[in-house]
């Protein structure tokens, strides 16, 4: 990669966002290039963890390289780069791998919808979570903001952080459910995380993802018709005979992924 730092752990991939200069903002090529990583990661990796170099996650887009061009761009091209930046979150969701936000101080505009659109996040007591649009003249509906974060957290504290771009401590991110757990050191929590997810039946992971995104769109009855359809092709899986067969003998079953 060459905008980030790319490093593997056996079955787990670390994505770092490293530019702690300027505490690690997103310009139109790193953009680019995270969406696309997202779209085709590497297939032998099982789990994926964001964080941020230098003891913060990620300021935004470059007010410099981003913001300012963009006041003198045509209405296409500003569409092209809004749909790009949606491209982002939507390959986060799409792919089958869990992705995990390890989470230290600055995680603000896209940062923050970088952590958003993780499956989980593990924050730092110094974590400050800002979704800022407003605070350019933007509305708060920037990524999927106000799709996703509403169910994380609920649709008025979500409405109360778009409408404001005030930051959410890493306190109340906890509280609301924004984060799984804090630390001092989040990383670490992440990647305790991630080995047991890639160690784990990664399969039957990629369709927990998958229906957790697409059942947000359909009634309960037609969900538990979804569910029953992927609970049943995955039972044809060998990780499921692996998992009976450890039961039977009293052991802890090792999955394979298939």
């Amino acid at each position: 990669m060459k905008h980030f730092l790319w490093k593997t752990e056996g079955k787990v991939g670390v994505v770092t966002l490293n530019r702690p200069e300027r505490k690690n903002p997103l310009t139109f090529d790193s953009y680019a290039e995270l969406r696309d990583f997202f779209r085709s990661p590497p297939k032998e990796i099982k789990a994926i963890v964001v964080t941020g170099a230098g003891g913060n996650f990620c300021s935004g887009g470059d007010v410099h390289e981003i913001i300012g061009p963009l006041t003198k761009m045509a209405p296409p091209q500003l569409l092209e780069f809004t749909r790009m930046t949606g491209d982002l979150v939507k390959a986060m969701r799409h792919c089958p791998q869990p992705v995990i936000a390890a989470i230290e101080g600055v995680c603000a505009g896209a940062g923050a919808i970088i952590a958003m659109a993780s499956d989980l996040r593990y924050g730092a007591p110094s974590a400050r979570t800002a979704f800022l649009f407003v605070r350019v003249g933007l509305a708060g509906c920037d990524m999927g903001a106000c799709a996703i974060l509403p169910r994380i957290i609920g649709q008025g504290r979500a409405a109360e952080l778009l409408y404001t771009g005030r930051s959410m401590s890493a306190e109340e991110g906890l509280a609301w459910g924004f984060f799984n757990q804090l630390g001092d050191k989040p990383l670490e929590l992440a990647m305790e995380m991630a080995k047991e997810l890639a160690s784990g039946p990664t399969a039957a992971h990629a369709i927990t993802k998958k229906l957790l995104h697409e059942e947000w769109n359909v009634g309960v009855d037609q969900a538990i018709d979804m569910e029953a359809v992927a609970q049943a092709a995955l039972m044809e899986n060998k990780d499921f005979r692996r998992a009976y067969e450890a039961f039977a003998a009293k052991k802890k079953p090792v999955f394979e992924g298939d």
